[in-house]
């Protein structure tokens, strides 16, 4: 059977299944003769069927499949390359004692020199603007106000016309009194010339002696009489002048408290206007006790401190003035005492009422060793800054105590000389003995590097899909 196969020119496969074939048949078909079903079988499988065997142009096709899967493959992974970025670097085995990027990798950092300055000790305070006059114009008389000269918001000048009360009545008052005063003057007139009549009498001794004594009590009587109605008449002018309301101080007028129109009465309690005073003003503010003896050493010493007065933001300052004033006693409840200064406020940038931020400069100490107060770091163990070694660019701990500070400075009074030169920014990846590079100061810094970057890439680049390669 085998023989038979491969004569007829079949695989050894197709044999072996020949014969699996001819078994089955044999059990099916007991009564053939084995000669005839090898027969048949044999013509099978050296006749091709058009049902079970694979065209020739199958196995062109299979190839081309392939080909196109690897294509496409290749396309994706050039796809992944290209959009995808940078390809992350390959692990790196992280060392102990200089970290993953190994021992000389130098940390950029911005730097500050240590240098000799003067510092002002200041105190920080928080104050009240508040006047140094305020005054409530009232009227000193009864009577209808018929004219106001002035307008709200004015600033006016001391003894300035602001307002009239109707003068009739005491007009009538004065010319009521003078006549008054005219008629004592004639009844004394007439008494002294009756005196002095009586004397002459009295020496040739016509008369006695106490009707002299009479007429000179009555002349007393008279010019008693002709005082009091010179008085009345100085209180009648005065009650007419009092009916013109000129300003006390100079200041800025509030609001008006009444209508021309309108009975006023001195006893009032609003007033017509309020007058306060603007120029100068003053701040009162409170200070510490812990912070008070110097502030008292320098009132001892005479010395004049200056003031600063900025605004609620603490951003802009205000006005120059200096320290006039101090409370004769400190507040039990808060541990404070209050202080008055005085501004020129020229430019009236100060309204009364309003809250400031003090500073109160009370020592300014000369040749300082100061340095930025942002390169001033914090542990632990104190305070320390990072010092840079210029002959190898290496940084080490140096612990430092701090002393008075000003804005954005503070002095060093142990740890620092002058002339060193500090980190002032790139703290965060530092440790002691690290490697740093000097950023100069119009450098970009770490933070604008990729901004630099991408200023720096070409025109074109601006329509590239993001994470494109250049």
């Amino acid at each position: 059977m085998r023989g038979a196969a491969d004569a007829s020119g079949v695989s050894t496969g197709q044999a072996v299944a020949v014969d699996g074939r001819i078994r089955q048949l044999h059990r099916s078909n007991a009564g053939i003769a084995p000669d005839v079903l090898t027969e048949n079988l044999n013509q099978r499988m050296t006749t091709p069927d058009t049902a079970t065997t694979p065209s020739p142009t199958h196995a062109p096709s299979r190839a081309r499949h392939w080909i196109l899967g690897f294509i496409l493959l290749i396309l994706g992974a050039a796809a992944v390359w290209y959009w995808g970025g940078e390809a992350a670097p390959p692990p790196q085995a992280r060392n102990p004692f200089f970290g993953p990027r190994g021992p000389n990798f130098a940390t950029p950092v911005r730097a500050a020199e240590v240098r000799r300055e003067n510092i002002d000790v200041q105190i920080r305070a928080l104050g009240t603007v508040t006047p140094l006059n305020t005054v409530t114009v009232r009227s000193r008389l009864d009577g209808e106000l018929i004219r106001v000269l002035f307008t709200e918001g004015q600033m006016v000048r001391e003894g300035q016309l602001l307002a009239e009360i109707d003068p009739r009545p005491y007009e009538v008052a004065l010319a009521q009194a003078e006549g008054q005063l005219r008629e004592n003057e004639a009844r004394l007139k007439n008494a002294e010339g009756d005196l002095e009549r009586y004397r002459k009498l009295a020496e040739e001794g016509l008369i006695t002696q106490q009707q002299v004594t009479t007429q000179e009590a009555l002349v007393q009587q008279y010019r008693g009489a002709l005082q009091a109605n010179q008085a009345a008449v100085n209180n009648a002018r005065l009650q007419l002048q009092y009916t013109r309301i000129v300003a006390p101080i100079s200041g800025r007028l509030g609001l008006r408290q009444v209508d021309p129109g309108n009975l006023i009465r001195s006893s009032d309690p609003n007033g017509l206007v309020v007058i306060t005073q603007v120029k100068p003003i003053s701040v009162i503010f409170t200070v510490p006790e812990a912070e008070f003896q110097a502030v008292l050493t320098g009132l001892r010493e005479r010395r004049e401190m200056p003031v600063e007065a900025w605004d609620r933001g603490d951003a802009e300052k205000l006005a120059d003035g200096v320290l006039r004033a101090v409370d004769n006693q400190i507040d039990t409840t808060t541990g404070t005492i209050k202080l008055r200064a005085t501004f020129t406020n020229d430019d009236e940038r100060l309204f009364p009422n309003q809250f400031v931020n003090v500073r109160l400069r009370v020592q300014t100490i000369r040749d300082a060793t100061v340095i930025p107060s942002a390169a001033v770091q914090r542990a632990s163990f104190g305070t320390f800054v990072y010092v840079i070694d210029p002959d190898t660019s290496t940084v080490s701990i140096r612990r430092v105590t701090l002393g008075p500070a000003q804005d954005t400075r503070v002095s060093i009074t142990e740890g620092l000389e002058p002339g060193e030169l500090i980190v002032l920014e790139g703290v965060d990846d530092l440790t002691d003995g690290a490697k740093v590079e000097v950023i100069p100061d119009g450098a970009p810094g770490r933070d604008s590097r990729p901004a630099a970057a991408e200023s720096a890439s070409p025109a074109g680049a601006e329509s590239r899909p993001a994470g494109r390669r250049p």
